[in-house]
């Protein structure tokens, strides 16, 4: 047991410590055993000294790890770095692509049953293919990332309708190179030069000119020798002429024995030059009636892919019909009839097909609202512009055609599985702009794309359909509505005058009746209300002009409207300016009941909600709501994209009952309103005012009626000032709608993209062209044409042109050129004006008649049509006996007589042998032949008068009247004249006409008639059979030469252009001289528009030591194409960029000019404008939207526009600059994107939400 120790200590050996509390000074004792350190300070509840502090682990690191050599020891594992020695591998230095199995294995297998027969091993075609070097379907899947875009580097899938080589073709093409034909496939003569080198071998042991003895012999078996002397050749001649010449024909004398050995042959006979015989043309189009009723349309189609909930129309079941037979169509349809009906079952029909469709769109807009409504329909549908990216991988994609475009150029991997390609709006190809990548597009879409074309009615649906039949090689079915669903009723509506403001005057009714009634009724009221005005304002004040009178205007008509019950409205206006100022002036108008201004500040706020604050409270967005609150609203490009959707959508609802838009309006989108007012029927089309085109009114008239809602759609055309002329509404109204016409031009990123890849050239995009449709429809028949005349020239041996007709060919040449000089001549003489002064009522004139030559004529009449001006002509003519039927056969099979000198060149004027007579002939001014310097004076009213009595059969016995008897003899005068005294006006003397090239056409012809003179072969009585023969040989020659010139590619109309576009692509160095694709050219193709401007920007360096900000504020130049008041504030390196800009855009002009090109240097540099540059380097640098409005009189759609679309061209360069290795460039164009993305300008689309 433990005892307690209780031995005496010493109080310092106690188990007690002193402990100090806080900084006061007071001590505590504390059952703590004192330290025994030999320190007796008390302990403390506060540490002693400095204050603690963090170790600065940078510096201990550096004194560890850098200074202190032990602590890098290389004995301490646990410290060192950890390392492997590197093993040297020189097989990676070579680097190679795993080549494709070259064999498969093949099945087979029982038909019927499936039982397995075998197994074999087969070769495989296209192994070695790959997006870079085929444009084969079969050539294997690119990378993910490049699946739905492509890319530049890609070869696009070969267009469907060309003729695409097969490997057969290729392996002989490729055994034919290797095996050169050295007697065939060698180049003789050197470019540029007359001669070269012959390769065909000769004989040298008996040169050219000389025959052996042993040939000789042979071919002297096969003659008879005549008499040779001259006597009796020459009475042989004479005694046998016109004789046919047998094989067995005495040989004919010669002056050297090489002419010996030449087989004689008869006279060639060449059949004549048959004029073009019309060849059927294969039809591609096929029309079909839309009207007639489609019978057992559901036995046929019994598991429809996509049921509609209502009965569907004629023209929408054929079509439909031919969806399910895998055909290509062409709805051309009126507004509202319901096109979209088809292009729903097409889609439709992908997704049971698991294939895709693409539907494509004229603009963004639509794009946008089509994704919305296909995708409450379908669900598995995506969405591709230009900044938006929804769903890539869906079985539908919406997008733009220049998407597609693109797409099909870069080799998309998306086009395999396309199915249908759906084109809205095709009318649209008419645009000067745009219009071209439709024309691509259906060019280059593959042979396995079906093709949907919805319209509206235009008239050459079938030419169109045709075309498009015709390079893709497959029937199109056009399909055309010939009536409107809901009919429409046009009136006109005057003013605001007590008596007409509830007068709506019918102009055109429902059955298409033009009511000529009502249109003067309504001039009468509007002269009745003007003269009124100027009665009580005077004449100094016009009535209809000022916004006094168009608010009363508007309020009546708003008044008359709603009492109508004719709301909701759609109101025309083709002036955004305009569009404000009239639903300003309702301002004391409201047309919402209470309940509707709730939804509509409800649904505005929802709306809104994703702004920032600041954007909520900008001065459009608070006019737009009090606006609709009232039932008012606006929509034109420059209101913002989130409020004209907003717009759009509360009017899809009925909370909008007025709507002021713009044509864009009436683009696509199906939003029906009850009425449609004009507000003018005149526009400006960008170069000048002019009256809206009768497809344009259709395409806005055609908002009025709502299907199912409405019998009839009204349709108003406001007479603010004075009514338009009834000519001009019934042109309007009636017209034909404009034509489908081509707007294929060549750019320069078609023309890069077709080079780079060998097998396609740019001759055959143009080949394809609509514009070049007509010339290239008959061009099976031109080949076809081609072969028989060939075949037809090569059966006729060489024209006998030797001994006493050895001058024939020269004889021909010359008397063809001066025909061709005297109808040149001839015709400028009656183009200019002295010309047309000289032929008038009592001239004489030469002509050639079928009778005889040199008739002479007397000018009677002059037609006033300057562009084909007929001359009523009174000429002798020779009154023939009555004569026996067969002699009548005999004259009709004469043989047409060659010219001689006699013919050409006038000496006596035609005079009849027997009885005078005359004719009256309408002539024109190719057939005149000689316009003399003589004149008659004449009455042409009686000679005319007499002429036509005596066509009466009651006068036809009777003898000519006095005017025309003097007439008559006065030209029968005229060959009793000396020769050479009725002498022909001369254009240079006489007519004064002092032009170069008609002056050395009057001096070649005089030489070319003296020249006539020196020629004999015309003695010849072999001449004229010879002189037809080589006639009928040129035509022949000609009518090739004709042919194979419209089936080549110089009658491409531009071609001139191409060459022109290639020669300043070889100067700038984007193609070389061979026309391969340089790195330039490759950098150019990474860019959508002004290719060469951005090319020449990025190679130059002009953007790399710029900031982000200012690279985005000057590329706005290739975006802003409006118009502004308002100069912008530049710095001073804003100031050298755009000066940069500048001179590189006159340096292209500069250089396609030289080319050829026409587009002058100003209107160059002039597109590109910097109105917006300071807008945009404000807005990169953070500037709110509400303060950005402050520096311009841009609206503010047109901005937001504008920066979305830059956001576009920042991607183009950062490709190029990617491309050119730019590394600091390609990280700047990134920031500059980041930059302008932000805010409003970026606000989401509520249709893609």
């Amino acid at each position: 047991m433990n005892t307690l120790d209780l031995s005496n200590r010493d109080p310092l050996d106690l188990p007690l410590s002193v402990l100090e509390l806080g900084i006061a000074g007071r001590l505590e004792l504390i059952t703590d055993h004192a330290k025994c350190d030999g320190h007796s300070t008390p302990l403390s509840t506060i540490p002693n000294g400095l204050p603690p502090y963090d170790v600065d682990l940078s510096y201990e690191v550096i004194h560890k790890y850098l200074a202190d050599p032990e602590w890098l020891s290389i004995h301490h594992f646990d410290r060192c770095q950890r390392s492997w020695p590197r093993v040297k591998n020189l097989d990676s230095l070579y680097h190679m692509e795993v080549t494709a199995p070259h064999n498969e294995l093949s099945v087979e297998r029982n038909a019927a049953t499936g039982e397995l027969h075998g197994i074999n091993e087969t070769s495989v075609d296209h192994c070695s293919l790959s997006a870079q070097n085929s444009l084969s379907l079969r050539r294997p899947p690119g990378p993910p990332s490049q699946s739905v875009k492509g890319s530049t580097s890609n070869f696009p899938f070969w267009p469907g309708g060309m003729d695409e080589p097969t490997l057969e073709q290729i392996k002989h093409v490729g055994d034919e190179e290797v095996a050169l034909d050295f007697n065939n496939d060698l180049l003789a003569v050197p470019p540029g030069w007359k001669y070269g080198m012959n390769f065909k071998q000769s004989d040298i042991l008996h040169p050219a000119g000389t025959l052996t003895l042993s040939s000789l012999l042979g071919t002297l078996e096969d003659f008879t020798f005549g008499d040779s002397s001259d006597d009796e050749e020459a009475g042989e001649k004479r005694s046998g002429a016109g004789t046919e010449r047998t094989k067995t024909e005495g040989l004919q004398r010669s002056n050297s024995l090489e002419e010996l050995g030449l087989e004689t042959k008869s006279s060639p006979v060449l059949a004549p030059v048959l004029p073009e015989a019309e060849v059927p043309h294969e039809q591609w189009a096929v029309p079909l009636d839309s009207n007639s009723p489609v019978a057992n349309f559901y036995k046929q189609i019994p598991d429809l892919a996509f049921k509609h909930p209502f009965e569907l129309d004629p023209f929408q079941k054929k079509a439909i019909q031919c969806l399910e037979a895998g055909s290509s169509v062409f709805i051309a349809a009126h507004t509202s009839a319901g096109k979209t009906v088809v292009a729903e079952y097409a889609i439709a029909l992908s997704l049971k097909h698991m294939t895709r469709a693409i539907y494509t769109s004229p603009i963004k807009a639509l794009s946008n609202q089509k994704f919305r409504d296909f995708k409450i329909t379908f669900g598995d549908v995506g969405l591709i512009t230009g900044d938006v990216q929804l769903y890539t991988g869906a079985s539908c994609l919406i997008m733009t055609t220049e998407i597609l475009r693109s797409m099909l150029y870069n080799g998309s991997d998306v086009i395999r599985d396309l199915e249908w390609v759906i084109f809205d709006e095709v009318h649209y190809i008419n645009d000067a702009e745009r219009g071209v990548v439709w024309e691509e597009v259906l060019i280059m879409l593959p042979d396995h794309v079906n093709i949907i074309l919805l319209s509206a009615t235009v008239p050459n649906t079938v030419e169109f359909a045709d075309w498009i039949g015709r390079i893709k090689k497959k029937k199109i079915y056009v399909i055309s509505t010939t009536r409107r669903p809901v009919p429409l009723e046009h009136y006109l509506y005057t003013g605001n005058s007590q008596k007409t403001q509830n007068q709506f005057f019918l102009l055109l009714d429902a059955l298409g009746g033009f009511q000529t009634k009502g249109y003067y009724a309504a001039v009468e009221a509007k002269k009745e209300r003007s003269s009124k005005y100027s009665q009580t304002f005077g004449a100094k004040h016009p009535h209809g002009v000022g916004p006094g009178h168009d608010k009363g205007t508007w309020l009546s008509l708003v008044q008359s409207l709603k009492i109508r019950d004719a709301l909701p409205v759609v109101v025309f206006t083709f002036s955004r300016t305009r569009c404000e100022q009239n639903a300003t002036a309702l301002s004391t108008v409201d047309l919402c009941s209470t309940a509707e201004k709730s939804e509509v500040q409800t649904y505005y706020t929802k709306c809104l909600s994703r702004l920032r604050g600041a954007d909520r409270q900008l001065p459009q967005v608070l006019h737009m709501l009090d606006l609709l609150k009232r039932g008012i609203g606006i929509h034109h490009s420059g209101i913002l994209p989130i409020l004209k959707e907003v717009v759009e959508m509360l009017f899809s609802r009925g909370l909008v009952k007025i709507l002021f838009a713009t044509e864009t309006f009436a683009m696509g989108v199906n939003m029906p309103a009850r009425t449609v007012v004009f507000d003018s029927i005149r526009k400006h089309d960008g170069s000048n005012f002019r009256d809206l085109t009768p497809g344009e009114y259709i395409q806005m008239a055609g908002r009025a009626g709502r299907r199912g809602l409405d019998n009839t759609g009204m349709v108003i055309i406001l007479c603010k000032a004075d009514v338009p002329e009834m000519s001009d509404l019934h042109k309007m109204m009636l017209g034909k709608p404009t034509q489908l016409q081509s707007q294929f031009r060549l750019t320069y990123s078609m023309i890069l993209n077709l080079l780079r890849v060998e097998a396609l050239r740019v001759e055959d995009m143009m080949k394809r062209s609509f514009a070049e449709s007509r010339t290239q429809r008959d061009s099976k028949a031109h080949e076809q044409r081609i072969k028989l005349l060939t075949q037809q020239l090569a059966d006729v041996g060489d024209i006998e042109c030797s001994g006493d007709l050895a001058d024939l060919h020269d004889y021909f040449v010359t008397v063809q050129e001066l025909i061709y000089t005297r109808e040149t001549v001839q015709k400028r003489v009656v183009e200019s004006i002295n010309g047309m002064k000289c032929l008038s009522v009592g001239r004489i004139i030469i002509i050639n008649t079928e009778y005889h030559s040199w008739v002479p004529g007397v000018i009677l009449q002059v037609s006033s049509d300057a562009a084909n001006r007929i001359y009523t002509t009174l000429v002798l003519y020779e009154k023939r006996r009555e004569i026996g039927v067969l002699h009548q056969e005999t004259r009709e099979k004469e043989v047409k007589k060659a010219p001689v000198p006699e013919d050409l060149l006038m000496g006596k004027v035609f005079r009849p042998e027997g009885p005078c007579d005359y004719r009256l002939l309408k002539l024109r001014s190719s057939d005149i032949n000689i316009v003399t310097g003589k004149t008659l004076r004449i009455h042409a009213d009686k000679i005319l008068d007499d002429i036509a009595k005596s066509q009466m059969p009651r006068y036809r016995n009777d003898p000519p009247g006095p005017a025309l008897s003097s007439v008559t003899q006065e030209l029968a005068r005229l060959a009793d004249l000396p020769s050479g005294s009725l002498s022909s006006l001369c254009p240079v003397n006489d007519l004064q006409l002092k032009e170069l090239e008609l002056v050395e056409a009057v001096s070649r012809g005089k030489r070319l008639e003296e020249a006539l003179q020196s020629f004999s072969c015309y003695n010849s009585p072999r001449f004229n059979t010879q002189y037809i023969l080589l006639e009928q040989r040129s035509q022949v020659l000609n009518e090739l030469e004709r042919l194979r010139f419209l089936t080549s590619d110089q009658s491409l109309s531009l071609l001139p252009e191409y060459q022109q576009r290639v020669n300043v692509l070889r100067t700038l160095q984007y193609i070389d001289d061979g026309g391969a694709v340089q790195l330039k050219g490759r950098v150019a193709c990474e860019v959508s528009s002004h290719e060469l401007l951005v090319t020449e920007l990025v190679l130059d360096g002009a953007l790399s030591p710029l900031a982000p900000e200012e690279i985005a504020a000057l590329l706005s130049c290739l975006v802003f194409q409006h118009k502004t008041q308002c100069e912008p504030r530049l710095t001073d390196t804003l100031k050298q960029g755009v000066k940069k800009v500048r001179e590189l855009a006159e340096r292209l002009a500069l250089i396609q000019r030289e080319c050829g090109l026409r587009e002058s240097v100003e209107d160059f540099v002039a597109q590109y404008k910097f109105g917006l540059t300071e807008v945009v380097y404000e807005w990169a640098r953070g500037m709110p939207f509400s303060e950005i409005m402050t520096l311009t009189d841009i609206q503010e759609g047109l901005i937001v526009r504008c920066v979305q679309r830059l956001d576009e061209a920042c991607r183009d360069v950062r490709s190029a600059a990617r491309l050119v290795g730019d590394a600091t460039l390609c990280a700047k164009m990134d920031a500059a994107s980041q930059l302008i993305k932000r805010d409003i300008i970026f606000a989401a689309s509520l249709y893609t939400q």
